[in-house]
């Protein structure tokens, strides 16, 4: 049978967590509920039973007992099944005294739960099995209909009173809790997604300070091992191409390590990084390997450098260099094209094409001995494959755009868009 929508959204509530109680806990409510029973029952004793010598006990009086003692052992299932057991004990109490406070404790218990469909039902159950309990015990039949009435609604009201109030306490306690175990858990997860970028953002600023140098290392490491007809005087240049630029490639890395050792507080970008106006060391360096890089600035971009936001300065010398990386590994015997072009009002347009092998420019490819090393080395050049995907993350931050593919010739171009203050 399908309920009732109010009374549906009633029973979906679901009921305030209570803390585990301890040994103390069970020990001092156990003491109360015997103690108020002993209590109950002594009330419900005639007259008679003080004054005489030797008293015996009635059958109701006997049953009154042991219907308490009944309360005694369910008093203790009450959070395993309360509702239940508050419903047992209630109409057990109509018939015994001493099962009383045990009744009176399942109640507490039900509405500290604080659903309305179970508060509401045990309330009037409890009011109703008070009254009857009143004319089911000799000796207190004698008062007045209102009087019973009267006390029955307020015990009744403190009952569910004290209850709600406790369900109240144990709702604020669970609800702070909740919150702070939530904003521990948000901070954790802050904490960690802030490490996640700045491991980020120091392996693209490793790769972007070590692939440059390391490939024209591996270039002309690989020239002295594959050429064995150079003459001492080329093998002294190609050895000092390598020293130098270890040389810069340890300094540069240095950099950016120093900045771990400083603390927590500086970030791998701190480290002072290479803007645009160093992008004719990248080409002069390409060129020293025998690469024909035809390399262009227009004059606008030159002359308003200065008021170039930092942050578009330092991508578009890693847009060049990751370019000519790749060209390098990827294309070592073509002709590459780079091309800075822009002004305040259009933004920063940077270009680095590499055309196709048969044909660039008019003329055909380069085969000095260079270039047929390069090719050779093409093969072993090991690529991370994380390069163009930093770069396009670097560009996007800045809210510039990055393309990178083939174009009708068969070339490579990557091409990056910049903002020109941020």
């Amino acid at each position: 049978m399908r309920l009732p929508p109010a009374l549906a959204r009633l029973a979906a509530k679901p009921p305030v967590p209570a803390p585990p109680l301890t040994a103390w806990g069970r020990t001092w409510r156990f003491v109360i509920v015997v103690s108020g029973a002993f209590l109950t029952f002594g009330f419900s004793l005639p007259e008679s039973a003080g004054t005489a010598v030797e008293y015996t006990t009635t059958p109701r009086e006997s049953l009154d007992l042991a219907l308490g003692v009944l309360s005694w052992v369910l008093i203790w299932f009450r959070r395993r099944w309360p509702l239940t057991i508050a419903v047992v004990l209630l109409l057990v109490s109509a018939f015994s005294m001493t099962a009383a406070v045990a009744a009176t404790l399942a109640v507490v218990s039900v509405c500290a739960r604080r659903r309305a469909i179970e508060v509401v039902p045990v309330t009037v159950l409890y009011f109703l099995t008070s009254v009857t309990s009143f004319y089911a015990v000799e000796g207190l039949v004698e008062l007045r209909w209102w009087v019973v009435l009267l006390s029955q609604i307020v015990s009744t009201v403190l009952a569910v009173g004290i209850g709600l109030y406790i369900g109240a306490r144990r709702e604020l306690v669970w609800t702070l809790q909740s919150r702070a175990e939530a904003a521990e858990q948000a901070r954790a997860t802050d904490a960690e997604r802030a490490r996640a970028q700045e491991r980020a953002a120091i392996a693209h600023e490793m790769h972007d300070v070590l692939a440059h140098r390391v490939s024209l290392v591996a270039m002309h490491a690989g020239a002295l091992a594959y050429r064995t007809d150079l003459s001492p005087e080329e093998v002294r240049e190609s050895a000092g191409i390598v020293r130098d630029n270890a040389h810069r490639a340890l300094e540069e890395l240095r950099e950016v390590l120093g900045v771990l050792r400083v603390g927590t507080e500086a970030s791998a970008t701190d480290a002072p990084q290479p803007t645009i106006e160093r992008i004719d060391d990248l080409v002069a360096d390409a060129r020293a390997l025998g690469s024909h890089v035809d390399f262009g600035m227009t004059p606008s971009v030159t002359d308003e450098a200065a008021t170039l936001a930092g942050s578009t300065a330092r991508t578009a010398y890693r847009v060049v260099q990751e370019g000519l990386t790749n060209a390098r590994k990827h294309a070592p015997a073509s002709p590459v094209v780079v091309r800075v072009v822009g002004s305040p009002d259009d933004g920063l347009t940077v270009m680095v094409r590499t055309p196709g092998t048969q044909r660039a420019f008019g003329r055909p490819a380069r085969a000095d001995a260079t270039s047929v090393l390069a090719s050779s080395l093409d093969s072993r050049l090991p690529s991370s494959g994380h390069g163009l995907r930093g770069l396009h993350e670097r560009v996007t931050l800045l809210g510039g755009t990055l393309d990178a593919g083939d174009d009708a010739t068969g070339g490579f171009v990557v091409q990056a868009w910049l903002p020109w203050s941020r």
